[in-house]
């Protein structure tokens, strides 16, 4: 346990639903490789999908108390159904510590392009549904044109491993005709397991002069550019991760490996109330 620290030795704390956040704890160690991280993942009440929104509220409140309670000094949210539901709750309970959700690094990352009149975005049936995405979009940059398409058969087959074979290339090119035909300017990878398809995905839209935004590199980017502008990046040498979930340990730190690439030594399994 990371614990009696500095300010700037602090974890920063990030949590999803289930396993698909991790990659934004890859991109997080990949941006600042001196920070320590603690990850949460919720694996006993996945999805959050079809969940009604008091109830994801109701979690994501319980998890944030876990990582505050861990002494983190920032809180990412990695699931775009918290970050549509509870991101205005959880910043009230974390109060001076920065609250960072994907949807808004996803939204900001897209204002930052030069051209951004017409916005893709792919994600589960559940995100593309509540129509969270279109709205920080068109406050952020009125008159966009947002096109948005549900993808629900990636999360699975990331889970199973199968993120640039010829099974997932069929089904990329089935759920991506219908956005090269847009004409966009951009491409939103709006769920947290995508990025693992960023690669077949860029050669199905290649030549078609779109910017793929990665919402696990842009959370990241946000992440670290706030603590450096706070003076709370982590001065250390290497970094620790440490992983909780609420179920099946062993299931989650076999898919944990495939997603970092890296062992883990331990993932410990938490009850909330």
């Amino acid at each position: 346990m990371i614990k009696n620290i500095t300010p700037s030795r602090a974890p920063i704390g990030i949590f999803d639903s289930g396993i698909g956040g991790l990659t934004v704890a890859k991109a997080v160690m990949n941006a600042m490789p001196e920070e320590h991280i603690i990850y949460f993942g919720d694996t006993a009440r996945v999805p959050y999908g079809i969940k009604s929104v008091d109830t994801v509220r109701q979690y994501a409140l319980q998890i944030t108390d876990f990582l505050l309670e861990k002494g983190v000094k920032m809180v990412l949210i990695a699931c775009n159904t918290v970050a549509a539901s509870a991101e205005k709750e959880i910043k009230e309970k974390c109060n001076d510590i920065p609250v960072i959700g994907v949807i808004e690094a996803g939204t900001r990352a897209v204002h930052a392009l030069q051209k951004h009149q017409k916005v893709g975005v792919i994600g589960t049936l559940a995100t593309i549904g509540s129509g969270a995405y279109d709205r920080a979009l068109t406050q952020m940059m009125p008159g966009i044109s947002v096109f948005s398409r549900a993808c629900p058969m990636l999360v699975p087959l990331a889970e199973e491993g199968w993120t640039d074979n010829s099974i997932s290339e069929q089904v990329l090119q089935i759920y991506l005709e219908g956005v090269r035909a847009q004409n966009l300017d951009a491409l939103i990878l709006g769920c947290t397991h995508y990025p693992l398809f960023k690669e077949p995905i860029r050669r199905i839209v290649d030549g078609y002069g779109l910017s793929i935004i990665d919402s696990a590199e842009a959370i990241a980017e946000m992440a670290k550019t706030t603590l450096s502008d706070t003076d709370m990046l982590n001065p250390g040498k290497r970094g620790l991760l440490e992983c909780y979930v609420t179920d099946k340990p062993q299931r989650f730190q076999e898919l944990a490996e495939r997603f970092l690439g890296k062992e883990l030594n331990r993932v410990d399994i938490v009850s909330l109330k």
